[in-house]
């Protein structure tokens, strides 16, 4: 239950996911017809199934903000219990809509509507048994294509050792200083700021990277993580995430005002 699980909060696949739900339902109901289904005619079935169809997007896409606050909440960690979680929630208020249709619009003039009961073992379970798993297989083919789109996205800062290197996004790089023969690359792993010593020169990483910006001989920042700009006493400093405090020498005072577009003396 701890085991990760692939995740893609980007909001335009899971759309793509809700209209899948929706045409698929609508295909189950019309081509197997369960219970009356058969009994309807062709108007009336492209009347009413295109609704559960529907309903079957709109749950799926009720359950889109608990999907993020559980994202957020397990610290952009997506594990397994949290999309069986999804799926049980998902389930669950698909039947309660579904059967909600059935009484009040499709059978609201029948005297003798099937029971609920009946009505989950004849038609909501074998339906959920073919929908589940067309959602499972594409949010988890969605999840992996995510990953591999945010690995591909990498960088990687390399030391002169065999073993000495680090492997993150760029935007999770926050600033690099150097410390004699060595770099200390300041990072976010998740929510909390990590430190990792490189033995590098920064003159090699500036050149490698030119997204990043020299501040001062001893120091190189991400610009993504700029938040103000600081004077203390004459001196020039940057403030970025995290409160994180960086120098910035008279060499490469104009440069990183105009980088910002500063006018600040």
């Amino acid at each position: 239950m701890k085991l990760k699980y692939p995740f893609d909060p980007n909001l335009k696949h899971h759309i793509i996911i809700g209209l899948s739900i929706a045409i698929w339902v609508f295909i189950f109901l019309f081509f197997t017809e369960p219970l009356d289904v058969s009994e309807l005619n062709t108007t009336e079935k492209l009347t009413y199934l295109p609704l559960y169809g529907l309903i079957g997007a709109i749950s799926y896409y009720l359950f889109l903000p608990l999907q993020c606050f559980l994202f957020k909440n397990s610290k952009q960690a997506w594990k397994l219990k949290h999309e069986i979680i999804f799926i049980i929630c998902l389930a669950i208020v698909s039947i309660i809509l579904a059967r909600l249709l059935y009484l009040y619009v499709v059978v609201i003039n029948e005297p003798n509507p099937y029971t609920l009961l009946y009505m989950v073992k004849s038609i909501f379970f074998p339906a959920l048994s073919v929908i589940l798993p067309i959602i499972i297989i594409g949010r988890f083919a969605f999840g992996k294509y995510h990953e591999k789109k945010l690995e591909d996205k990498k960088i990687e800062i390399n030391g002169e050792g065999n073993y000495e290197n680090l492997k993150l996004h760029l935007n999770d790089l926050i600033t690099i200083q150097s410390s004699d023969n060595y770099i200390e690359v300041l990072y976010l792993s998740g929510q909390n700021i990590k430190k990792s010593l490189i033995r590098n020169k920064l003159s090699v990483i500036e050149d490698s990277f030119p997204e990043l910006l020299r501040t001062h001989r001893s120091n190189i920042i991400n610009p993504y993580h700029f938040q103000s700009w600081k004077i203390e006493k004459g001196k020039h400093f940057i403030l970025l995430t995290n409160d994180v405090k960086v120098p910035i020498s008279k060499t490469y005072l104009e440069k990183v005002k105009n980088t910002f577009n500063f006018a600040t003396t």
